[in-house]
């Protein structure tokens, strides 16, 4: 499999955790409970499987590698792609700040954590389009098979080192809770 597709499927989960935030969001903004439970997970997922895992592949393995193969860093798409990573790190951030609010009991926290879900969900759909459609074609199209190869491997390095031992399907096990909890 090429690391362009391995990066597009994670995607798929994200995708997935953005539509459970946004039907958390409307519940929040209703004056509905949610399980602060639940919005610690969520919050969680996003740190370490779409930003320390995903995000991590790209910045320390992919974008470095389409740097070599030609592609600057600044002035086009990894720059872009990088500016974007770290407008989503503050969304997250201000959820967990909201997060810690609502378990305090502050009203106003309810719709800050909503706000920043509905924008961070804005923000990274509008993201992920860009770089299965744009970015990680042009990544196939410059990456030799060589390079995919050994950033494959690089990337199942990422899972096991980085992330741990069976945190992945963790995770994917997380996103079928949440979905039967607030998709169904």
């Amino acid at each position: 499999m090429k690391p362009t597709h391995e990066l597009s499927q994670e995607h798929q989960a994200i995708l997935l955790m953005i539509t459970i935030l946004e039907k958390m969001a409307d519940k929040l903004t209703a004056g509905e409970a949610v399980d602060a439970t639940h919005l610690e997970k969520a919050v969680d997922f996003i740190r370490v499987f779409a930003d320390k895992c995903h995000h991590g592949k790209e910045e320390d393995l992919l974008f470095p590698a389409m740097e070599k193969a030609g592609i600057p860093r600044t002035g086009g798409p990894l720059g872009v792609m990088l500016h974007e990573h770290v407008e989503g790190r503050g969304y997250v951030k201000a959820m967990s700040e909201a997060l810690s609010g609502l378990k305090k009991g502050d009203r106003r926290a309810a719709a800050l954590f909503a706000e920043n879900a509905r924008n961070y969900g804005a923000l990274l759909t509008q993201h992920i389009f860009k770089e299965d459609h744009i970015l990680y074609p042009l990544a196939d199209a410059r990456l030799t098979a060589a390079q995919q190869s050994e950033l494959a491997e690089c990337f199942a390095g990422v899972e096991e080192k980085v992330i741990g031992h069976g945190k992945h399907e963790e995770f994917h096990r997380l996103l079928k809770e949440l979905e039967s909890a607030y998709l169904a």
